[in-house]
């Protein structure tokens, strides 16, 4: 597959909210010249990565926002798959989870790479994950049909989501539940159930330290954070624990569902 076909723009969304983005706050300037052509480069890298590595699904991440001062150096992840366009070539596809800006909503999206690595990066660097060959098998068909994807999808939005319950949803966490629905598709039917057998398997997700302050900030200033999803005694220890790319990427090697992840740099 050519690269340039690889990183085509995709043709569908689940939902077409106007701006959508990771958790981010909305930036309504439009992209500079430097920002289209970077998010190329590294798409296309990306892409030419993905033909060499032979796989079919991987896990795929990107570094939007600095999160030096947590010990995490990628902030959202999304699958990638290996598709066909109308005039029937080979192309690769995203489907990743996107809040509404301004809002505690969120949905599914359907996109190409280039417009995956164009949302503003923190870094111009991505890295992904070839999961295990039965675990692509069983992924590649619920990532192509619109309705299975979004069987463990909960619209209600919370950057800090707490991974072990159901009222919030953020984009790493719907991930990482329905790569859990692929892997054990006798066990799991429904977020719970796929929290459960994540447990089982050893998910430890990232414990984040955050002040009060910070935490009063967050929730007064920004529509997307809530901790009411986390339990009391560690939210006012300033423990928050949440769904994160790098310790997604730990699992996935540690327990061999996935490879360890292939960084990939756009060209300078």
């Amino acid at each position: 597959m050519s690269a340039m076909a690889a990183i085509a723009v995709a043709v569908c969304m689940l939902a077409a909210p106007g701006v959508a983005r990771a958790g981010r706050p909305c930036e309504e300037t439009a992209l500079t010249a430097d920002q289209v052509r970077n998010g190329l480069a590294l798409a296309q890298a990306t892409a030419e990565a993905l033909d060499k590595s032979g796989a079919q699904v991987v896990l795929l991440a990107r570094a939007g926002q600095n999160l030096d001062e947590y010990g995490l150096r990628w902030s959202h992840v999304g699958f990638v798959y290996l598709d066909v366009d109308p005039a029937g070539k080979p192309v690769w596809r995203v489907m990743h989870k996107l809040n509404e800006c301004g809002t505690a909503q969120a949905d599914l999206y359907r996109q190409g790479l280039a417009e995956f690595f164009m949302d503003r990066p923190y870094r111009l660097e991505g890295a992904f994950s070839v999961l295990k060959p039965q675990l692509q098998e069983a992924l590649l068909p619920v990532l192509k049909d619109n309705a299975r994807a979004a069987t463990l999808h909960t619209p209600a939005y919370s950057m800090l989501a707490y991974p072990w319950a159901q009222q919030y949803q953020q984009s790493n966490q719907w991930a990482l539940e329905t790569l859990a629905g692929a892997a054990a598709p006798g066990e799991v039917f429904n977020r719970p159930q796929a929290q459960q057998w994540l447990k089982a398997a050893g998910y430890q997700p990232t414990d984040l330290r955050i002040s009060t302050a910070k935490r009063l900030g967050a929730r007064i200033g920004m529509a997307n954070v809530a901790f009411d999803d986390h339990p009391s005694a560690r939210r006012y220890s300033g423990h928050i624990d949440t769904t994160t790319a790098d310790t997604i990427f730990q699992w996935l090697s540690r327990t061999g569902w996935g490879a360890a992840p292939t960084v990939v740099r756009a060209p300078r």
